[in-house]
């Protein structure tokens, strides 16, 4: 309910957006580890309390002026009490769990003597609260910006502020639900979980039956502990066990997918393929096809010329509106590893596989109507040398 009222009502929303530590409890709103000054002059930190008016499943313009404070008596900078807000003082129970010890009377000017709203108030007691304070340590401040654990509801473990932000919440909201599956954790399909992971998808199932060695750590998201690589963990157990500190719906499968085991696939809603096994490939992509799940196959070709490294980064799409043109045009190979594939060279570099990932979400957010797609492209590729990207095979195309 708490969560579910910030993230309905404006006011609450920003304060909790600006950094504000705020919780609803009995008919409270709550804003805590507000910094002020004691009698000694020394800096502490109370909670600033107020009753809360709601309208349904929102807040409503404050019933009143007054505030509450838990904590001790708030001084100005020569440790005399705030008079000109500190109404009674002593402890005493509001509701279930909200104590306070001090009641205050701020009235604003306008407005009939009514705060606009609970932003407004919060901010105007915060900053009679916090200027003394202030006065003695100009780093204290109330918007601390503390984590804020998420609700049943949520995938996440804590509260997604970076879309409210943003402004960008309902469009995050286009890729919510469904089962995402990437196949391959070596490199690229490591990248493609860290940004798959920060999205609100009900599900993300890890498929990789290698374990998490040495080399694995130099070209993979995050930095692996010596501890981490002395367990030898499966890749899809290492990285499952590392995102899953963030959010929920991890879905270990520590195996390879191959023709037998592709049905595991079926339930996919859109799958990543991030793997360099040609024939197996072939076997997942006529599956999904058939079962008319979308896609994206990831490769790169790395090559050394006269001691640099040159190559191209490769995203193909496969979905409902263009399928035809990984058969017709050979987009992508299904050929062993080393029968001269130029997406199976064993050359690896992180930011190609970062790139080559973020490449492939865009395209998939894309897909999803989060990013905006004119031209629909279903086949793109990077160009290291001349620093090059290419659109082919578009839908208007197919």
């Amino acid at each position: 309910m708490s969560l579910q009222l910030i993230n309905r009502s404006p006011d609450l929303k920003k304060l909790q957006d600006e950094g504000f530590e705020i919780e609803i409890r009995s008919g409270h709103l709550l804003v805590k580890n507000v910094p002020y000054l004691n009698t000694h002059k020394q800096v502490r930190r109370g909670t600033l309390i107020s009753t809360l008016t709601l309208a349904g499943d929102k807040t409503a313009t404050p019933d009143d002026h007054q505030a509450h404070f838990l904590g001790e008596v708030p001084c100005h900078e020569d440790g005399t009490p705030n008079g000109k807000i500190l109404n009674q003082s002593g402890r005493r129970v509001l509701g279930s769990g909200v104590e306070i010890d001090h009641s205050f009377s701020a009235k604003p000017k306008g407005n009939g003597g009514r705060y606009v709203d609970y932003y407004e108030k919060v901010t105007t007691y915060v900053a009679i609260l916090s200027g003394p304070a202030q006065a003695v340590d100009r780093s204290v401040t109330a918007r601390t910006f503390a984590a804020i654990p998420a609700g049943d509801e949520s995938v996440f473990k804590y509260v997604d502020t970076a879309s409210s932000r943003a402004g960008i919440g309902v469009v995050s909201a286009k890729l919510a639900g469904g089962r995402i599956g990437i196949l391959g954790l070596g490199g690229t399909g490591a990248y493609v979980l860290d940004q798959v992971a920060k999205t609100p998808v009900d599900e993300i199932h890890l498929f990789d039956g290698d374990l998490f060695l040495q080399h694995n750590a130099f070209r993979s998201p995050g930095a692996a502990s010596l501890e981490d690589l002395a367990k030898q963990l499966n890749k899809a157990e290492y990285f499952g066990q590392q995102y899953s500190k963030m959010r929920n719906g991890i879905v270990v499968h520590p195996y390879m997918v191959d023709s037998s085991n592709v049905e595991g696939l079926r339930t996919m809603s859109f799958v990543f393929l991030c793997i360099d096994d040609g024939p197996s490939k072939k076997v997942i992509i006529e599956r999904l096809e058939a079962w008319k799940i979308p896609f994206v196959d990831v490769g790169i070709g790395v090559f050394v010329v006269d001691g640099k490294l040159g190559g191209v980064v490769r995203v193909t799409a496969s979905s409902e509106q263009n399928r035809k043109h990984i058969q017709e045009k050979g987009r992508i190979s299904f050929g062993e590893a080393g029968d001269g594939n130029e997406y199976q060279k064993n050359i690896q570099i992180a930011d190609l596989n970062g790139l080559n990932a973020m490449l492939a979400v865009i395209k998939w957010k894309k897909m999803m109507g989060f990013y905006l797609d004119l031209e629909r492209e279903h086949h793109s590729t990077y160009t290291i040398d001349g620093n090059a990207l290419s659109n082919e095979d578009k839908v208007d195309e197919a």
